[in-house]
């Protein structure tokens, strides 16, 4: 029976899960994830752990929050005053918005608080500091 190795493309089933088991993300709800395996385009861990595995295998990965989204920097949650906003900005406290840097990048936020005067703004990775576990099933090697 074929396994999965360094190049190959792949369809997987998953459901990804914090430590207290808590879904954050799931095929179930999503399509089945398709990718290459080494192509750098889901977490290495992720990647390296369906290598050796064939088509309907299933296991638990377990990621530490180093390896996956790094930790959670309080530096990066930061007060917006509303007097820099654009007229009618509102967003409501969870939703996501793009700010974009100094240079002209694109940086994801959080709107986290508010207050009179300003927002609250996370740029931390929702899964960040988070360890992650992932309840994989290989559905096809293509």
């Amino acid at each position: 029976m074929a396994t999965a190795k360094e190049g190959s493309r792949v369809i997987v089933n998953y459901i990804g899960k914090l430590e207290d088991g808590t879904v954050f993300d799931s095929s179930e709800t999503n399509a089945p994830l398709e990718f290459v395996v080494g192509g750098g385009n889901v977490l290495e861990d992720f990647e390296q752990a369906i290598v050796g595995m064939s088509a309907g295998e299933s296991k638990s990965i377990h990621i530490p929050s180093e390896r996956a989204y790094g930790p959670y920097i309080k530096e990066r949650v930061f007060t917006f005053s509303r007097s820099r906003a654009p007229e009618n900005f509102n967003p409501e406290i969870g939703q996501k918005i793009q700010m974009y840097r100094a240079d002209g990048l694109p940086v994801p936020m959080t709107v986290v608080g508010k207050t009179e005067t300003s927002f609250i703004m996370d740029g931390n990775h929702q899964l960040a500091g988070k360890n992650l576990i992932f309840d994989v099933t290989l559905v096809e090697i293509l």
